[in-house]
Formats: structure tokens, sequence, C-alpha cells
């Protein structure tokens, strides 16, 4: 039921009628009334209405200008119009341009004008609801194009490397951020992966991210040499940014037989699950974007047969840990990780995140990109 109506009106006899039909069958209806338009809007009159019923008479505007004013100022109005006699025409083209209904003066009494209101009220509901579905339809679809270009399938048959990927977006942010991962297996054997975090939350810095991690893929399914990715993949950031400060994180690894070669671009380091979980420590370069000459030296490990690693983005270690008013930071996430060491392997990434969840309280402020690179048949 309205609870208070808004009637534009600049005849005094015409707003007095019409208060008193209301009055008749809707003692508890509030009714304002003001002379025009501007005085709706300046007055903020719009905000406290259910339902606006407006007269198309009124000084200074023909036709349907004063309704297309009134709905510029709030076109979630919902609003009734009033014509004369010999203007009914009118009435049927308001409605056309974004009118509720229309009442001819003359022909209305109190019950057909409070029903009028009623069902003005509840089309512009249901007509908000509608739009808010399709709003909700278009991010949803969004997302899921983002997901296919940040979170991908992984290319690794033949390869006997399984990866198992997660990710959670931040605290209250319904579509994907700029973190991405990825894992190939390259046409000489050599498996790549790479996971990735454009600074920055915008639906901008998820299309960066999804642009990136397609062109690594590319590179890589290129055969370029591995030293020559990253450099490459800092050109495409350099001409397909925004913004001239952005810059891009990564750690990547490249798997060959019994060896691995990892790089980082002020990403934090992957971490090496058996036989205990370690950091792997190589020299840090710059961030992707930052300079130019910028160089990323790699770290050789040996891995065992039994190995594991875990790449991860930095959304999961500045949450709050266990030392007060101190973020997780990596030694806190090798704690978990040692804790979690006797648990199944394909299923460590979801309960780490619970726990580091768990600590901070709460969801995680920022996204979180995960990638388990294990011997595939590993279950345990």
């Amino acid at each position: 039921m309205p609870r208070h109506v808004l009637l534009v009106e600049d005849d005094p006899g015409d707003a007095f009628l019409v208060g008193e039909l209301l009055a008749e069958v809707a003692p508890d209806l509030g009714v304002t009334v003001v002379t025009s338009v501007e005085e709706a809007v300046r007055g903020r009159h719009l905000e406290g209405s259910d339902c606006v019923l407006l007269d198309l008479g009124l000084p200074g505007y023909q036709g349907l200008d004063g309704l297309r004013a009134l709905l510029r100022a709030d076109p979630g109005a919902a609003v009734c119009v009033l014509t004369g006699l010999d203007d009914e025409h009118l009435g049927t083209a308001a409605v056309a341009a974004g009118a509720q209904d229309y009442l001819v003066k003359g022909k209305v009494d109190g019950p057909l004008l409070i029903r009028a209101i009623r069902y003005a009220v509840e089309r512009q509901r249901a007509e908000t609801s509608v739009l808010r579905l399709r709003e909700e339809q278009l991010v949803a679809a969004e997302s899921a194009r983002l997901e296919r270009g940040l979170l991908p399938t992984p290319l690794l048959e033949g390869s006997g490397v399984r990866a198992t990927a997660f990710y959670r977006s931040g605290r209250a942010r319904a579509v994907l951020g700029g973190d991405f991962f990825d894992a190939v297996r390259r046409p000489d054997g050599a498996v790549h992966a790479i996971v990735g975090d454009v600074c920055g939350h915008g639906p901008d810095e998820a299309a960066l991210g999804a642009l990136l991690r397609v062109s690594w893929r590319a590179l890589v399914l290129a055969g370029v040499p591995e030293e020559r990715v990253l450099p490459e993949l800092q050109r495409v950031l350099v001409s397909e940014r925004h913004e001239h400060t952005l810059f891009t994180t990564v750690s990547t690894v490249g798997i060959a037989g019994d060896r691995a070669r990892v790089r980082l671009a002020g990403h934090p380091p992957p971490v090496a699950l058996r036989p205990g979980p370690c950091q792997l420590a190589p020299p840090v370069g710059l961030p992707l974007g930052v300079r130019a000459s910028a160089a990323w030296e790699p770290l050789d490990v040996d891995l065992d047969p039994d190995w594991a690693l875990l790449l991860y983005t930095d959304g999961l270690i500045e949450g709050r840990g266990p030392v007060p008013d101190e973020p997780l930071w990596p030694e806190g996430l090798l704690g978990l990780l040692a804790d979690e060491r006797d648990g199944d392997l394909p299923g460590l990434p979801s309960r780490v995140v619970e726990r580091v969840q768990a600590l901070n309280g709460g969801p995680l402020s920022d996204d979180v990109a995960i990638l388990l690179l294990s011997p595939d048949g590993t279950d345990s």
C-alpha cells in the first residue's frame, strides 16, 4: 500500500479535488502538493514519495516535457499523469514515454484514483525488479567471460603433471579481479605454469589479466625460449595497459624431468610441499611494467619423486594471521601447510583457504588464486 503521494498541480481547485478524493478512500495516505516540477526536484519531494501524480498541463511545458523533466530527475519514479478531457491521446503517449498510467480529469473518482496509484507503484516495482535481474544476468555473463580468460583449463595431457587450481573472489565483489593462472605442456614435453596478479580490482584489470594469461600461453606454446617469455609478456602489458603506472606480479615455473626452474617478478615465491613445506627462494625481480630493462634471474630446483609445488597470489597471505595485528605472510602459510601435510593433496588448496579465512575472521579482502602442481596420479 502506498504511504505517500506527490501531486504536481498548479491549479488549486484541481489540487483540492484530488486531495479530497484520496482522503475519502485512503485517509492515511500522505499527500504533498507542489506547483511545478522544479519545486518537486529542488525540494527533494521525489525521494519520499511512492507515486507522483503529474499534471501534463503545467505552465511552461509543452506536451510531455514536464514528464521527461521529472523522469530525468528520478528515472525510477512511479508516475501517473493527469490530462484534460480533450487530451487522452497525450496520456497514452505519456505511458509510452515512461509514465505508469494516465487519468483524465473529470472522469476519475476516489476508488479509481487510489487503484491507479497502487497499480503504478506495483508496475514500477516490477519493472525495477526486471531491470535488476537483467543487470545481474549481465554481471554473471561478464564474470563467466572473464573466468574463461583468467581461469582456464590447463593443457597438460601426456605431461605426467597434474594441476589443481583454486580461485576465490575477495569480499564484496561479484566479479573476478586481476588474478590469473595457467599451466601448459610445450611441444618438447616440458611443463610451464604461471600465477599472476594485475594490481587493482576493476573490470579493466580483470580484462588485462585475461589478456596476459592468453598471451603467456601463446608464447609458451609457440616455443619462445623460457628466458624470453617474461620480457615478451612485459611488452604486451606495457602496450595494452590502460594506465601507465599499472604493473603485474607473476611467478613462473618450468618443469622438465626432475628439475624445475622458477622465476619471480615481484610475486610471492612458490612453496615446495615435499618432503616438508619450504619456500623456494629465487631472486625476486621487479614486477612486470615497472622498468623496461628489468631482468628475472632463475632458480633451478631438483624435484623429489613425489614432489608438489604450490603457486599462489598474495591475497592468500595478506589477511590476519595467528599473531595479533600481523598478516599471515609466507611464514604463517608454511605453518598451515605443515599442519595439512597428511591430508589429501587435491583438497589442500580449499582446506588452506578455509583455515586462512578462519584466522582472518571472515572472507579475505583480496582475490586468491592457487595452482598446485604434482606428478599425475599422486592423490595423497
